[in-house]
């Protein structure tokens, strides 16, 4: 074990101590960490990995430790089951050498006030080595790391052996997915990528992607494949007005300005822009921005289209940001769900008579995708629905539901590795 996985490891104590103790989602945790600037490419990318493996086997790793215990650790020793949890990720899902798993989870308690419980972890570990293999291929994994509310809500929403399926996609970390401004079959060759049936070009390889070809030049941007989508519904927009709703980080406005939209870009987070603009920059490209709140906003005037990609549980980028599992509660659906309908509501007063609107939410829960369409419409609005169809999604007729609007699961594509979960209806205004 080198010095620098040693802190490695301390950063993903850390990480996981702030998202299952304090409650910050990991990214922002990552983000702020103050070690993370001193650690090489590689080993800020070990403390994330481990990090975020460890949230998405919690389940299973906690089952796993439960078998060798009599009773719980007491919530003072909270960073004690952080570092245990830890290195039975190591053991069992990142397979690290068993001395090192176990050596390096016993010293991150051994100094300090819970050096009582450092033989607890080597025991448990050394079990675990010695049976956790077994005792791991019989669990159910996809049910076990998977809250139980969420697989409910996705078992009445899908059915058991869809909700399943979606939980299976979730034990897999995500791919990198990219836009490309140009020829994709040019960009795909170069960047090592397949086309995947909908456009977006699809790399299976992880690590900085800021120093793979034509990103400085801005000739791509990363953004999943199924985020991709919603914009692309809209269909030729050259020289129309568009303004995208909350907008940041950008990539559907990116989208827009690409293909030629005079874009308004609206967001509340100054943060947020702050990263969009630098992508503007980057690409080379245009578009009005404003920070603002999207709900209360007066636009100057009526919109050809807009597209609202409103704030949600994202329960659909689960596979992306595993933390969500277990940081995510009923309450926030209910509550985002109240929200965006004020926003939807917003939204459709800007569009024109006979434009374009488009909802869309990275959400697995009915309750922010259809449904909030179904009640919008139920008000008697000048809006009705336009069918989504297969061929503008590159045929994949499963990414369409029943109703005529995209649904797709992260088990879509599973061949290739998945996709995020998006929801989006197409509304169009009546000319009256």
């Amino acid at each position: 074990m080198t010095a620098v996985l040693a802190d490695a490891r301390a950063v993903a104590l850390d990480l996981l101590t702030e998202v299952l103790v304090r409650r910050r989602m990991l990214d922002d945790s990552f983000d702020s960490h103050p070690a993370i600037p001193a650690l090489a490419e590689r080993d800020r990318a070990f403390a994330r990995l481990l990090a975020a493996t460890t949230l998405r086997r919690l389940g299973q790793i906690d089952s796993l430790i439960g078998r060798c215990l009599e009773r719980e650790l007491p919530p003072k020793a909270a960073r004690a089951r952080m570092a245990l949890r830890l290195g039975t990720c190591q053991l069992l899902f990142l397979d690290t050498p068993a001395h090192a798993a176990i050596s390096t989870s016993v010293e991150q308690v051994k100094h300090g006030p819970l050096a009582g419980y450092a033989g607890l972890i080597n025991a448990v570990l050394r079990r675990l080595h010695r049976d956790g293999g077994a005792w791991a291929a019989e669990q159910d994994a996809a049910r076990l790391n998977t809250p139980d509310w969420l697989w409910e809500s996705w078992v009445q929403a899908y059915g058991g052996q869809t909700a399943r399926a979606i939980a299976d996609a979730h034990l897999h970390e995500a791919p990198t997915d990219i836009t490309v401004a140009g020829d994709p079959v040019e960009w795909a060759t170069r960047l090592e990528a397949e086309i995947l049936a909908t456009g977006s070009l699809r790399r299976h390889g992880h690590g900085d992607v800021t120093r793979l070809p034509g990103f400085a030049d801005g000739a791509w941007w990363v953004q999943d494949a199924a985020a991709a989508l919603p914009a692309r519904l809209l269909g030729p927009v050259a020289n129309r007005t568009v303004a995208d709703l909350c907008a940041a980080p950008g990539g559907k406005a990116l989208q827009l300005a690409t293909a030629g939209a005079r874009v308004t870009a609206v967001d509340r987070s100054a943060k947020r822009l702050e990263r969009f603009r630098a992508n503007l920059a980057r690409m080379g490209l245009d578009a009005e921005i404003v920070e603002a709140d999207a709900s209360v906003w007066s636009a100057p005037a009526p919109f050809d289209a807009v597209l609202l990609d409103a704030p949600c549980s994202a329960t659909g980028t689960l596979r992306r940001h595993p933390d969500g599992l277990w940081l995510k509660r009923p309450a926030d659906v209910a509550a985002l769900a109240g929200a965006q309908a004020r926003l939807l509501r917003s939204a459709s007063a800007m569009v024109r008579p006979g434009g374009v609107l488009i909802y869309c939410v990275c959400s697995l829960q009915p309750e922010e995708g259809i449904a909030q369409i179904e009640a919008f419409l139920g008000e008697g609005v000048p809006f009705a629905r336009v069918p989504i169809q297969a061929a503008e999604l590159g045929g994949l007729a499963e990414l369409v539901s029943a109703a005529g609007d995209l649904r797709t699961l992260p088990c879509h594509l599973a061949d290739k590795g998945g996709m995020d979960a998006f929801f989006a209806a197409r509304l169009q205004r009546s000319l009256d």
